[in-house]
């Protein structure tokens, strides 16, 4: 049986995936995090018993056992819940966007050292994976490309953690050729949006927007256009972070991208 601390259970992807975990024979629900409801059920049970929410995640592995620590918070709480998380011992499966690359190393070197793993993606879902994959391949033959980050209006941190983690994945396979260096561009440098990984990112931000991700691939004469549009509902993000919470134990250390689980090669 696998013990779960999860932290975020009043956000907006928590409720399937808490109701996968209650029906899953091998998945208890020990603990969550959540400020706002802090001393309630994190599962519909008793708050004196298993399930009762903490209003940090220090506090809830304290007061009850955890094996893994599943995070859908924000950028702001998500670096000490993970920090607490990997002192304490408990593997971490990372929902949470805004962590930078520098964050990952960090966090590497710390559960290399409490021999804790860690799985972090910017997108849980099974095809938002295979686009990262696809286009991790696609970089290796074509020499310029450039994402566009689509979300809504209220989401505050940008690029999203899907994008983020497709430029810096790209970034390892090569650099993007570009026809005209920054330094000689005429007009704000803004317009060519932010450099992430050596890629460039172009964040939109406006209503009916969920999360969606684009690539553009792009040589002489033809382009490439890879696309993951998600639905209104986080639906698509349970069966990766069951899988991920399966699977977390498995290898010490940072793992980055649901793809790493479902593409092993």
């Amino acid at each position: 049986m696998i013990n779960i601390c999860f932290a975020g259970v009043t956000g907006w992807t928590a409720p399937p995936i808490l109701a996968a975990i209650e029906e899953a024979e091998d998945l208890t629900l020990t603990s969550g995090v959540s400020r706002s409801a802090a001393g309630r059920s994190a599962a519909g049970r008793s708050a004196a018993g298993q399930g009762a929410v903490y209003a940090t995640a220090a506090e809830a592995l304290a007061a009850a056992p955890a094996d893994v620590l599943v995070d859908f918070t924000s950028a702001a709480a998500v670096r000490g819940n993970v920090r607490a998380a990997i002192e304490a011992g408990v593997h971490v499966v990372i929902g949470t966007s805004g962590l930078t690359a520098g964050d990952f190393a960090e966090i590497d070197r710390l559960a290399r050292d409490r021999g804790t793993g860690v799985i972090a993606a910017g997108n849980f879902s099974i095809m938002a994976a295979v686009l990262r994959r696809a286009a991790t391949m696609a970089a290796e033959h074509i020499g310029a490309w450039e994402i566009i980050d689509y979300a809504s209006d209220t989401k505050p941190d940008v690029p999203s953690g899907t994008a983020r983690d497709l430029a810096e994945t790209l970034g390892q396979a090569r650099e993007p050729a570009r026809a005209v260096p920054l330094a000689d561009l005429e007009g704000p440098l803004e317009a060519r949006g932010a450099e992430v990984g050596g890629t460039r990112v172009h964040s939109v931000r406006l209503p009916g927007f969920v999360v969606s991700t684009e690539v553009v691939f792009a040589g002489p004469g033809e382009r490439l256009v890879m696309r993951h549009d998600p639905g209104l509902t986080p639906a698509p993000y349970v069966t990766g972070t069951l899988l991920a919470v399966r699977r977390v134990a498995d290898v010490v250390g940072v793992r980055r991208g649901l793809d790493s689980l479902l593409f092993e090669d």
